[in-house]
């Protein structure tokens, strides 16, 4: 019993420590350019907060966690917090108290004044914790901009848009965006508090629903009609698509043209282990159902890059062109990348951190921005500028070990000093 009460208690008190932000009058009003033309993101995924709370291995993961959070904006603060799925170890949370968990996460970025926006993972799906739920749950602070704009029990929870304004928009009825951010519920995990007549749970697919693709399509299409203009934009999505799988075992990630740790090898991607006519018996290895949704994004102008998790081991960014073998979607040149695992839940034990985005209005006229992944010991690795010439440019590679960032870091500098190095291409 003892084993219940202790969770259950601390939450409750870091709730109470919470109460004066929340249903505060607060307007964080429309997401907007700063003055010096730079809108920054900082990607968290993974957190996988609330595990193992029956012993003590569990509190201090999320202990370690927090600082992980606090560490990170604190040495690169945001305009935006991108939690991208898998917030919460749901399997391991329980039915009166699951979504209580997201308090702890919800701290660090109230008490910095942050905003944030979510999509939700497979983790987040369970019996005992409900998508709609933890949205609720978000949404007792005003700092949440976590919506759902697509209705159904095929759709998931956490799929919407959020537009960015130039700085000295006064009306953003009267302004156009200047940039646009899509966020994609890739579902999984099981459907709460639903079984079969064996007892068994039900499980959620574990992909973009085409209903959201159609969504996605419709809704792009109008704001192009209405601001008669091509909109930039940026996408997250908890689940990979199987394009970055295609990449990764057909292209091959190289760790000088897409720097990053690659270890989940063959990584899991959407539709992973569900037969193409929606059986999920272990019979099939992928179903294919993820390809309306790589389509959509293939087919969409300005969409620059697609942020994912859920495969820990990958941090890169690859930049998607052509026919990959194997598969039946041609990549435009989007780029798809991962972020850093965050959270001490959950399985690895590379260095935690988190994926920052840095958008600059002079670079978004051609479609380029800027990336790093800055770690929970305030180093950087894996600084890249997403541009035309990303793929064949020579970058510095990440060491696959614990304990190197500070040297990545020194040796990246050196480069710096030297302003133009003439490094070989192998």
């Amino acid at each position: 019993m003892r084993q219940h009460i202790l969770p259950i208690a601390c939450l409750t008190g870091l709730s109470h420590a919470l109460t004066k932000w929340r249903n505060d009058t607060t307007d964080f009003g429309q997401l907007k350019f700063s003055d010096d033309g730079t809108f920054q993101l900082s990607i968290f995924e993974d957190l996988h907060f609330g595990e193992n709370y029956w012993d003590s291995w569990g509190p201090q993961q999320d202990i370690n966690s927090v600082k992980v959070l606090q560490k990170v904006l604190d040495s690169d603060p945001p305009d935006l917090v991108v939690l991208n799925g898998d917030l919460i170890t749901g399997e391991n949370a329980f039915l009166d108290n699951a979504t209580h968990v997201m308090d702890m996460i919800a701290a660090p970025l109230v008490e910095r004044g942050l905003s944030w926006a979510s999509t939700y993972g497979n983790h987040d799906y369970q019996p005992n914790l409900s998508g709609q739920a933890l949205l609720e749950r978000e949404h007792t602070w005003p700092n949440a901009r976590t919506r759902s704009m697509v209705a159904g029990r095929n759709a998931g929870v956490t799929n919407y848009y959020l537009p960015v304004y130039p700085n000295d928009c006064t009306d953003c009825s009267k302004c156009a965006p200047e940039l646009l951010l899509w966020f994609f519920d890739s579902r999984g995990g099981f459907y709460f508090q639903e079984w079969n007549e064996d007892g068994s749970q039900i499980e959620q697919p574990n992909w973009v629903d085409i209903s959201v693709v159609e969504w996605f399509q419709q809704t792009n299409a109008k704001l192009v009609n209405k601001y008669q203009k091509m909109i930039p934009s940026l996408a997250f999505v908890h689940i990979p698509t199987n394009a970055s799988r295609a990449l990764q075992t057909e292209s091959k990630v190289h760790p000088n043209y897409q720097p990053g740790i690659d270890d989940d090898y063959p990584l899991a991607p959407q539709a992973q282990g569900w037969c193409p006519d929606g059986v999920h018996d272990g019979t099939c290895s992928y179903g294919g159902q993820d390809t309306p949704f790589m389509q959509a994004i293939t087919t969409t102008p300005g969409l620059m890059a697609l942020f994912s998790g859920h495969d820990h081991g990958a941090t890169w960014c690859y930049k998607w062109e052509g026919l990959i073998p194997g598969m039946v979607v041609a990549g435009n040149g989007i780029n798809m990348c991962f972020g850093q695992h965050s959270g001490y839940g959950g399985y690895g034990s590379w260095i935690r951190g988190a994926r920052q985005v840095l958008v600059t209005q002079e670079k978004l006229v051609n479609l380029e921005i800027d990336s790093w992944i800055r770690l929970e010991s305030g180093d950087i690795v894996g600084d890249v500028s997403l541009n035309a010439t990303y793929n064949e440019d020579w970058l510095i590679a990440t060491s696959r070990g614990l304990g190197f960032a500070s040297v990545r870091v020194r040796l990246r500098t050196q480069l710096d000093k030297t302003e133009a190095v003439d490094l070989p291409r192998k």
